[in-house]
């Protein structure tokens, strides 16, 4: 499958902030740590319900507040654990982390029991679905087809991606917001969008030289493969104060990325080049080797970094949540002002 290959190659806070940034989660001092998957801590707005969410197949209610969530989403787990709220279910795409659960996403889980993990492989296991008889079906981050909506929609309301979107293109704050308000948790939601860009403002302040620079996100899928203006990793550049190369929208067209052509090598020529790739030795020399490649000032001024995407600087690379952010500026920036500045003198040190 195309997306769980994509994906799977793909994903300047202190600890203080990040603990700040789950404090709505299990491990507050202000709320009773969750038992078992599938409980929710006290903090749902009782007054949220009924609430209805619009989507790409329509719009779904949401009677009272859900206890049995399945996320068919492929992220949608952080932002939930962030707001203290632990799935009774969340689906595996890459990593095999027991409850498909992150090391940024721990604290969050805290003493809570790990979700039953579905997986991915071979699209959506809808019988392990029905069986865990959810009464709430979370697929925002997701390329749910019509199809797909309604054999979930059958089972319990279901909120598939955001209409007028690409498939798996919802921002970190759109996804985060639209489970908040699922979950009766706006306001906890919107605090954590807030607090979160925040962390962007602060990088944005303390490195100017991002500002106007073009950075693109890339990965040796199948040749080279671009991520586009639509994909959460774009957006994460744009962030930051990059500009994506002019041209890549021609590339990417409607999906969230695109395999470039020899002749749109010239594409990956920009200030600041993140790799994701699947051994970081291996690809890295691979790709430095290439002759096309070689030839070009993002090589030869030492403007790319490489991230191994199942090591963890790598994972939350492609697994952008509101959890894994704090956790990736902290690691992937320092390397970014070392490519951005075109000294070749200028190391820059693999994260770890």
């Amino acid at each position: 499958m195309r997306l769980f290959n994509i994906r799977r190659t793909a994903t300047v806070a202190a600890a203080g902030l990040l603990l700040a940034l789950t404090a709505c989660g299990p491990n507050s001092e202000n709320d009773e740590p969750a038992a078992t998957a599938g409980s929710a801590s006290a903090g749902a707005d009782a007054a949220a319900f009924p609430v209805s969410i619009d989507h790409k197949f329509g719009t779904t209610e949401i009677k009272a507040e859900p206890k049995r969530i399945v996320t068919v989403g492929l992220v949608e787990q952080d932002a939930l654990l962030a707001m203290g709220v632990v799935p009774v279910a969340t689906t595996e795409w890459f990593g095999e982390k027991p409850g498909a659960i992150w090391p940024w996403a721990t604290a969050a889980l805290g003493s809570a029991a790990k979700p039953e993990v579905l997986t991915f492989t071979d699209g959506i296991q809808f019988e392990k679905v029905a069986a865990l008889k959810p009464d709430l079906i979370l697929a925002v981050y997701s390329g749910l087809t019509n199809e797909d909506y309604a054999k979930l929609s059958k089972m319990a309301p279901t909120v598939a991606q955001p209409k007028g979107q690409v498939d798996y293109g919802v921002g970190w704050q759109e996804l985060t917001r639209t489970v908040g308000k699922s979950v009766g948790r706006s306001a906890q939601a919107e605090k954590l969008v807030t607090d979160t860009e925040g962390l962007f403002t602060k990088v944005k302040q303390e490195h100017p030289e991002f500002a106007g620079k073009t950075g693109l996100m890339a990965t040796t899928y199948e040749g080279y493969w671009v991520y586009g203006t639509q994909d959460p990793r774009g957006r994460l550049l744009t962030d930051l104060g990059f500009t994506l190369p002019a041209g890549l929208d021609e590339v990417t067209g409607k999906e969230f990325g695109a395999n470039l052509s020899k002749e749109r090598t010239d594409l990956l020529d920009v200030d600041m080049l993140v790799w994701i790739v699947d051994n970081y030795d291996a690809d890295k020399k691979k790709v430095q080797a290439d002759p096309l490649y070689s030839k070009l000032k993002v090589k030869t001024e030492a403007r790319d970094l490489y991230v191994e995407n199942l090591e963890e600087v790598g994972a939350a690379t492609s697994f952008i949540s509101v959890l894994s952010l704090p956790f990736l500026l902290d690691k992937l920036v320092p390397q970014m002002a070392a490519a951005v500045d075109g000294d070749p003198a200028t190391a820059v040190v693999r994260a770890s």
